[in-house]
């Protein structure tokens, strides 16, 4: 087998997530996109603006950089995440602001 200097690329296939923020993100979101407007004279949708504001903010964590270098805990990721009340028929929303995420590969 060849040894090459560039390794085998990762997985660049794209996962599509669907949010729902608090109405106070929501709109703090869309400041954000103003602003970055009037900063860069562009307009860019708040879904474009914010897999690079996750990745800054994950680069910038020191305490996660650190945690996933020594390894990570071994978690069950399938369990859908636990409401903080019991849900009762009619209910339109979930019980907490909390975002739900759904994960999916995007298709082109």
């Amino acid at each position: 087998m060849t040894n090459l200097k560039l390794a085998k690329l990762p997985d660049r296939t794209p996962t599509k997530i669907t949010i729902t923020v608090s109405a106070d993100l929501n709109q703090a979101l869309c400041d954000y996109q103003k602003i970055y407007a009037a900063t860069y004279d562009t307009t860019e949708k708040i879904a474009d603006l914010i897999p690079f504001m996750l990745e800054a903010f994950l680069d910038s964590d020191r305490a996660f950089a650190k945690a996933r270098k020594e390894g990570l805990p071994e978690v069950e990721n399938d369990k859908p995440a636990r409401r903080s009340r019991s849900s009762r028929a009619g209910d339109a929303e979930p019980a907490s602001p909390v975002a739900q995420v759904a994960s999916q590969p995007q298709e082109d």
